[in-house]
């Protein structure tokens, strides 16, 4: 196998970061020119313990400098790169009010970036007292309280907190958001400004008396999903990702995909501003990719993972979930954290459901604040047991 030296050597030349500096959605260019076809045809997932020089990690010491390795290549080919976290992020109460005895709920306008500041809205739903209460940030396409389970989640002991990103960047192909207008140099596309988003909303609630700072989780639904578990992957101070339904270019792998499921073309012709323009070069030759999901989830790693799915989402690609978690569990094995990956497969469609909430907060209960799971509940099935596809492993001494 050709070590990622290789690789990373054929993106550099191809000029991937950069490509839309300065240009935001509307005047992007088209898609590089990569060399699709130069790079080596990997059928089965790559391997992550493989390093840039072509040996193999040996330690758990030596983790951190691989992960920064995938989240550069990650980044580069197929979100973009956000700006560094400004100084300050500033924050005022447009609302508060109580919502019964034990609850109150507040709306907050954020600034961040640098002049002129970018403005967007969070939503608190708190449990009345003095906390500190560890945090659900649910990042929500619909508004900041949206979320029909927002109460349940604070009467539950939670700060559930509601940021909606289109504020920072509208979901509109050609649109130029107030985010990117502010950073033109930036080379990010819309998951990644969603994601840059959601860490500065954490930014605020580290300075905020009730929250925990060691207990914050993250969680969105669908293109939302996809929001929550690059925030998580990419913000160390996250720690629980809980992504669910997130699918393609999210926890779903582009190699093993139901005939069902969205593919890479399909998405990034329907939603071309979610990623860097040098993605969609892959579609249909997504075996010469030179990484795949399971490697976003293992960005997590040895942070609480949990990957939410529903068994009648074929769009969601189930079967390439199912993979990319088998890959990112060697990952966390070789952690010595296997035990804070975990995944739930409900019966049901497209949706966060009543049941998706109960399994997060269950999860977040146990690996957030040490509590005994309820009888019967599970983080470690998979729907139908099976081997994985690649014969890569976890090093062992």
């Amino acid at each position: 196998m050709l070590s990622r030296t290789w690789l990373c050597a054929l993106l550099l030349a191809a000029g991937c970061r950069g490509s839309g500096q300065g240009q935001g959605h509307a005047q992007a260019p088209a898609a590089p020119a990569l060399a699709v076809e130069s790079f080596p045809e990997l059928p089965a997932l790559p391997d992550p313990f493989l390093r840039a020089a072509g040996a193999r990690l040996k330690r758990p010491e030596e983790w951190s400098a691989q992960r920064a390795a995938l989240r550069e290549l990650l980044l580069r080919l197929e979100y973009g790169h956000a700006p560094p976290a400004p100084r300050e992020v500033r924050a005022s109460e447009a609302a508060r009010e109580r919502i019964d005895d034990s609850l109150e709920r507040v709306q907050l306008r954020l600034e961040a970036g640098p002049s002129p500041r970018v403005a967007f809205w969070a939503g608190l739903i708190r449990p009345v007292g003095e906390g500190p209460f560890p945090v659900i940030l649910h990042i929500d396409h619909r508004g900041p309280f949206a979320a029909s389970q927002a109460a349940e989640v604070a009467r539950r002991g939670y700060l559930y907190v509601g940021y909606d990103p289109t504020f920072l960047d509208p979901d509109e192909p050609g649109a130029v958001g107030v985010a990117q207008a502010a950073y033109p140099a930036q080379d990010w596309a819309t998951l990644a400004v969603w994601a840059w988003g959601a860490s500065r909303v954490i930014d605020h609630l580290l300075t905020r008396p009730e929250v925990d700072r060691r207990r914050i989780a993250v969680t969105g639904h669908s293109r939302s999903g996809k929001t929550a578990l690059l925030a998580g992957a990419l913000d160390e101070r996250v720690a629980l990702t809980a992504p669910q339904c997130s699918g393609t270019g999210g926890a779903a792998s582009y190699r093993v995909r139901d005939p069902g499921a969205e593919s890479l073309a399909q998405i990034t012709r329907n939603f071309p501003h979610w990623f860097q323009p040098a993605l969609a070069a892959f579609a249909g030759r997504e075996a010469r990719l030179p990484f795949d999901q399971h490697e976003l989830l293992a960005l997590c790693a040895p942070r609480a993972l949990l990957v939410l799915e529903a068994l009648g989402d074929r769009w969601a690609n189930t079967p390439g979930t199912e993979e990319a978690i088998l890959g990112a569990r060697e990952v966390y094995a070789f952690l010595g954290a296997r035990d804070r990956l975990g995944f739930s497969f409900r019966p049901g469609e497209h949706e966060q459901s009543e049941e998706d909430w109960r399994a997060l907060l269950d999860f977040a209960d146990r690996v957030l604040r040490g509590q005994e799971l309820p009888p019967g509940r599970r983080y470690d099935r998979l729907p139908v047991a099976r081997e994985p596809r690649f014969r890569w492993r976890a090093p062992t001494r």
